[in-house]
């Protein structure tokens, strides 16, 4: 079943490094930006600094960048339906059409490859005698993390979808009420 996660801890490769280093890079920087702007909560937070250790670890040991590169590319991958709904948001076009484009694709998104690939990606680790157990408790870590942004993303989903429905509900009555304009329509 993970005979193509067959990279648990090799060696890590020079362009396994270099992506591991601009992750460094950005995931200094936006902590950095989170903690002086005090934009994020804790779990933001420690998603970062997880990342961060993680990352560390393995370009210390210089190995098992095949595994943390998939984990923060999983992570990561959402990234950009957060900053298109933010630039909706600023530009005031968020309660549209296109907002809800976007946060449906983030939702699909985030499940299947955070919860989904994730789980599978997780059980192979574990599965694995290869990976240190650090390593192993980073994943896991991470992945509890993705389970706590996904129970707050359900109840995301379930306020916009019941908002949504209310909306649509009242609407549609109102229109109801115009059309019949207070007689009984007849059969």
């Amino acid at each position: 079943m993970c005979a193509a996660v067959t990279n648990n801890r090799s060696p890590n490769t020079t362009l396994q490094v270099h992506g591991l280093c601009l992750s460094l890079g950005y995931f200094l920087f936006d902590l950095c930006w989170c903690v002086y702007f005090q934009t994020e909560g804790a779990l933001m937070l420690a998603h970062h600094l997880v990342s961060i250790v993680g990352i560390a670890a393995s370009l210390a040991l210089g190995e098992s960048a095949a595994e943390v590169n998939a984990v923060i590319f999983g992570s990561e991958i959402t990234n950009p339906l957060l900053q298109a709904r933010w630039f909706l948001k600023e530009m005031g076009c968020y309660h549209s059409l296109a907002g809800d484009v976007v946060d449906f694709f983030f939702v699909v998104l985030f499940t299947g490859v955070r919860i989904g690939v994730g789980a599978w990606l997780m059980y192979c680790e574990l599965a694995s005698p290869k990976p240190r157990w650090y390593i192993k408790l980073g994943g896991v870590i991470m992945y509890a993390v993705s389970w706590v942004f996904m129970v707050s993303i359900c109840r995301f989903a379930r306020r916009k979808s019941m908002k949504k429905y209310h909306a649509w509900r009242s609407q549609r009555g109102e229109e109801l009420s115009l059309r019949t304009n207070g007689h009984l329509k007849s059969h």
